[in-house]
């Protein structure tokens, strides 16, 4: 009973005093607030002791799994010895031994790396340092950006104006301006005139699209152009064959910087530490975060190449940017460590070896009527949810609010399945597990979702 009772108040404490991101807080005025308690391996458990698979690693975070108690003590350790110091002017230890080690893991030249303290602030970073570049570099005009359609680049003013969501941007606008959208890669919707082209050509007219929106606004103009290796708002885009490596040539024969956003993609999510290197493409920018330390820390990171720097190491130039808390000493000690556990336990070579069994494991689903698409790469999937398939029809407003949230979020959440229903672009659920999951794992979320999306069904 006393338990109960510390649970509701709990809740209710909760309810009046957490404001919890993206939520609709009504939601929990009269019903108990979830809170999660505890995690071990891919498993996590609220505070009425319910075990749930963790089939998001968090938010696309989690890397090495839950309760990694080594982790925990080199925190402990690096507190007692350093527990902050800021990385202006001055340095540490653990934030140069990280930087180093970045470095050597990023492709091409990409020797720079600019700490941050997440992911919406490398972004923000990236882009300020693209105008401020070519300030330095003669061309003033150059400050334009685009990005892809339905793409979510973060929450600051700068890298919300960059994300192609019109929904999550109509509330703050007016945003940052120079923003401009251009096809993602979700072939499942091509347009219609491309209902029949193959990957590759289609890959290769949404990467030519690039090209006309520069060509539209001006080279002279255009700075960068922002895209993430597997586009994560929409449901999980892989690129088509040879897009990536168009979209380098079209960069550089205008002069626009390329920047990859791996705030969800890098270390380990598809099997590599940064997603460029699975798709073969050097960027001139790299943003990340999340899975840098699995999570037991927050961080992140801008990791720019020596051509991109170079005005910046002479005279009396200076990027003038920075964060408090950027390059903080216990979360690069955590960092480091948590790249051990990469290094040691090969969890790199263990998504490469299991990815293929894990996309074939969700695409049993593709039997029942209301899966349209299973798409993804690595360990990061999405499931599209139809309410045709041949068709291809998608819920209208009123099935997203009764089906999707009304019922599928809840309802997986209650079956021991801890994923993310979204709707921003086509409803879609998303699996995005920790990197050490199995075979036993990937067979307990299929079983899941198989259930209760055979439920969703009979409610539309």
């Amino acid at each position: 009973m006393t338990e109960q009772l510390d649970t509701a108040a709990m809740s209710k404490k909760a309810y009046d005093h957490l404001w919890m991101h993206f939520t609709r807080m009504s939601s929990y005025e009269n019903a108990p607030v979830p809170t999660i308690v505890r995690g071990e391996g891919v498993h996590i458990w609220d505070a009425n002791g319910r075990k749930y698979i963790d089939g998001l690693a968090g938010l696309f975070v989690v890397q090495a799994g839950h309760g990694r108690a080594e982790l925990a003590e080199v925190a402990r350790k690096q507190a007692e010895e350093l527990a902050f110091f800021p990385v202006w002017s001055y340095a540490h230890p653990k934030a140069i031994e990280l930087a180093e080690r970045i470095a050597n893991y990023a492709p091409g030249d990409l020797n720079k790396v600019f700490f941050t303290t997440g992911g919406g602030e490398a972004v923000e970073s990236a882009w300020k340092l693209a105008k401020h570049y070519f300030k330095l570099k003669g061309m003033p005009t150059k400050h334009k950006v685009l990005s892809r359609s339905t793409a979510y680049h973060g929450t600051p003013q700068g890298a919300l104006s960059i994300t192609g969501l019109p929904g999550l941007k109509a509330p703050y606008e007016p945003l940052v301006p120079s923003t401009f959208r251009v096809p993602n890669t979700n072939i499942y919707r091509a347009p219609a005139f491309l209902a029949d082209a193959s990957p590759e050509a289609f890959g290769r007219w949404a990467a030519d699209q690039i090209e006309v929106q520069i060509l539209n606004e001006g080279p002279e103009t255009v700075a960068a152009v922002f895209l993430e290796p597997v586009q994560n708002a929409g449901g999980c885009f892989p690129p088509p064959p040879g897009y990536f490596q168009r979209v380098r040539e079209i960069c550089d024969k205008y002069d626009v910087l390329m920047v990859s956003d791996e705030v969800i993609c890098a270390f380990g999510r598809l099997g590599t530490m940064f997603g460029c290197e699975k798709f073969g493409y050097v960027p001139d920018i790299i943003t990340c975060a999340k899975g840098m330390t699995s999570g037991y820390s927050p961080i992140g990171a801008m990791i720019v190449s020596d051509k991109l720097a170079e005005p910046f190491y002479k005279g009396e130039e200076m990027f003038l940017h920075g964060y408090t808390f950027g390059g903080h000493p216990v979360s690069s000690a955590v960092a480091l460590a948590n790249l051990d556990i990469f290094e040691r336990e090969g969890l790199n070579q263990h998504v490469l070896d299991n990815e293929g069994k894990f996309l074939a494991t969700l695409q049993k689903l593709l039997d029942l009527p209301i899966v349209g698409d299973v798409r993804g790469n690595g360990y990061f999937y999405g499931i599209e949810l139809v309410k045709d398939k041949a068709s291809k029809e998608t819920f209208n407003d009123d099935e997203i609010e009764r089906v999707l949230y009304g019922f599928l979020s809840k309802a997986l959440f209650d079956a021991g399945l801890y994923c993310r229903a979204d709707d921003r672009g086509d409803p879609v659920i998303q699996l995005s597990p920790p990197l050490i999951s199995d075979q036993g794992t990937f067979d307990e979320i299929e079983q899941i979702l198989r259930s209760v999306l055979t439920e969703a069904w009979t409610k539309l």
